[in-house]
């Protein structure tokens, strides 16, 4: 395997869904093996013991599942079904394990399952510039850019030794720099000139859900525009997939502690907590109407709003609406 060979590879994982709603399981658990291999120098893991940190970045990054038990071993489902080009999955006697294994944490527990990414693949990962570029098509292709930091520091790539690695990828000013094979494998296009700008605009450089207006001198500051069809998912650049949202406020819509109702009202989720004012200012906002943009700016479309709330708001058993279909993940009935 090539390293053009294993970026094209990555980038196909894209295509992963469950029915019609987003599987960033195996992206998931391949960034928390690449922390793995930049902590240790081996991806080797057993089931047993990547299960409760794997099925929680799923659960934090991916769509929720109603069921508890569902939600204690989402890692079973990309442990089974990572490309076995990529990952070799064995049981506690060296056996292989193959796709169509069942995807239930305890039949893989009860097997003494372990997985490993293939030598060759450890082997390209051994370069930091390999490494930090498969890091990079992960987050781009699934995720969103106000989501990046928490997931880098929940894989462990906020580590130092993953810092020192992108660092050793950068060319010296005294040598050229190495060149590279071009990657095949699409990516999210660049985001449209003037995008943010016109949303912003739109919503008279306030955020649609606080009404923050702050600015420094005459620029906007703390303010963004925000995608509510991510980028990477196929959401364009245009004003009615996007909000005007206050850096807070974005990160929480962003992690789907925020959504919006067909009639655009604000709605919290309720697995969000809080202590303090400040948090139960963020439980204030819920049924509060979203702000209306700017006479001759659209309105959010509902099929970017559906889904958001399909694919990002973190819904619980007693709110979840009829239109957000369950999904159907192996594990524990």
């Amino acid at each position: 395997m090539t390293r053009d060979e294993l970026l094209n590879a990555l980038a196909a994982l894209r295509r992963a869904r469950i029915g019609a709603v987003r599987a960033p399981h195996q992206p998931l658990l391949l960034l928390w093996l690449l922390g793995r291999f930049t902590a240790t120098g081996s991806t080797a893991v057993a089931y047993e013991e990547a299960e409760e940190p794997v099925s929680r970045l799923i659960n934090d990054y991916g769509p929720a599942v109603m069921s508890p038990a569902l939600a204690r071993q989402r890692a079973a489902m990309p442990f089974v079904q990572l490309e076995r080009t990529l990952w070799a999955l064995c049981d506690g006697n060296g056996r292989p394990i193959g796709p169509d294994a069942p995807e239930r944490g305890t039949w893989l527990r009860e097997h003494g399952a372990t997985g490993r990414l293939l030598p060759q693949v450890e082997q390209l990962l051994a370069d930091p510039g390999t490494l930090t570029a498969v890091a990079r098509i992960l987050l781009d292709q699934h995720f969103t850019p106000s989501l990046e930091t928490a997931i880098r520091a929940d894989t462990g790539l906020d580590s130092p030794a993953a810092k020192e690695g992108a660092e050793l990828c950068l060319p010296s000013p005294a040598r050229e720099p190495r060149r590279q094979p071009p990657v095949r494998a699409s990516a999210p296009s660049a985001r449209r000139a003037g995008f943010a700008e016109e949303v912003l605009r739109a919503y008279a450089y306030a955020c649609a859900m606080c009404g923050y207006d702050g600015a420094l001198g005459r620029n906007p500051v703390g303010l963004e525009a925000a995608h509510i069809r991510w980028h990477s998912q196929d959401g364009p650049d245009t004003a009615d997939n996007a909000l005007a949202l206050c850096a807070q406020h974005h990160t929480l819509f962003d992690h789907g502690v925020l959504g919006l109702t067909e009639d655009l009202r604000i709605r919290v989720s309720g697995r969000y907590t809080c202590r303090g004012d400040a948090g139960r200012a963020v439980d204030d906002l819920h049924d509060k109407r979203l702000a209306a943009p700017r006479p001759g700016s659209p309105a959010p479309a509902p099929r970017y709003v559906a889904w958001h709330s399909r694919q990002v708001f973190k819904h619980t058993p007693e709110r979840v609406p009829r239109s957000v279909p369950a999904q159907a993940e192996g594990g524990d009935r």
